[in-house]
């Protein structure tokens, strides 16, 4: 299989919350911590790699030009449920709650996270 993305690199600014909040969502939807690094690799190939760099000036801004989010995917709607209900213990706010878990439409199934440093993350239930 072909994969479509080969990786992410996250810029965060606090890298001991940011791996925790990162580490649990990304295993939660199937990621593989690999050892010894800040990177989370994936079944297809794809990785995520973080960091603080020297170079990065500024606070996240996901409204700024940029990307807006990124969307993760589980298999089913009970481990979106069960994913929502521990969410907050391990640093995320969940977004549009009032709309869960239709905010994206009413077709649509999919949990929609804040992380402590504003990332936006959409877990959806996949097709």
């Amino acid at each position: 299989m072909t994969r479509a993305l080969h990786h992410l690199d996250l810029w965060v600014d606090d890298v001991a919350t940011a791996e925790g909040e990162w580490g649990w969502l990304l295993a939660w939807c199937g990621w593989q911590r690999e050892e010894g690094k800040l990177s989370w690799l994936h079944d297809d190939g794809t990785y995520v790699f973080m960091e603080h760099s020297p170079d990065q000036h500024g606070d996240h801004d996901r409204l700024r030009p940029g990307i807006n989010h990124v969307a993760l995917v589980v298999e089913t709607r009970d481990e979106l449920d069960r994913m929502r209900a521990e969410s907050t213990e391990h640093g995320w706010h969940e977004m549009y709650a009032d709309r869960y878990p239709h905010a994206g439409g009413d077709a649509h199934v999919a949990l929609y996270l804040e992380s402590s440093e504003g990332f936006e993350v959409e877990v959806v239930v996949g097709e």
